[in-house]
């Protein structure tokens, strides 16, 4: 697999794309070959070293992805599912391969591109949690939508 690495903090200078073998799968793990990923602040805060990261370290907590391989454990998926997952155990999704825990895992919505939902799936994630457990907006309530600079009713 490839994999963006970077071994020490700095600026985009220290990125580097590394070629490594993926150990065999763990109890519970499948291994997916991504088909997106997305690139948050938190990327740009850990190679910056402004979000400290045990080096080397992978990039990247988001990812879309094909199933191609399952430990025996696992029942939820198979080989050929569409997947895609938010964090995790360690960073490493800016990568084209790697084995991750099925139990963190979801299916993907079949009317929803790779590329989108590796560019919304944190984002979508963060608005509901402010939206939802910060604030529970209420019905009749308006909020500012800054992104399309309009007000929208909920």
């Amino acid at each position: 697999m490839q994999i963006v690495r970077i071994h020490k903090a700095g600026g985009p200078e220290v990125l580097c794309i590394e070629n490594l073998e993926l150990p065999p799968l763990k109890s519970g793990e499948v291994r997916i070959r991504h088909t997106a990923i997305g690139l948050n602040f938190q990327d740009v805060y850990i190679r910056s070293g402004q979000y400290p990261a045990e080096m080397p370290s992978g990039l990247g907590t988001e990812a879309v992805g094909i199933i191609e391989e399952i430990a025996p454990e696992v029942h939820d998926f198979k080989v050929g599912d569409r997947v895609c997952y938010m964090s995790g155990p360690a960073l490493g999704a800016s990568a084209t391969h790697r084995n991750y825990p099925s139990g963190r895992l979801l299916h993907s919505p079949k009317n929803i591109s790779d590329d989108e939902i590796a560019a919304f799936l944190l984002k979508g994630m963060t608005v509901e949690y402010l939206m939802e457990r910060c604030y529970p907006v209420k019905a009749g309530e308006l909020f500012l939508c800054t992104r399309q600079q309009e007000v929208l009713d909920y």
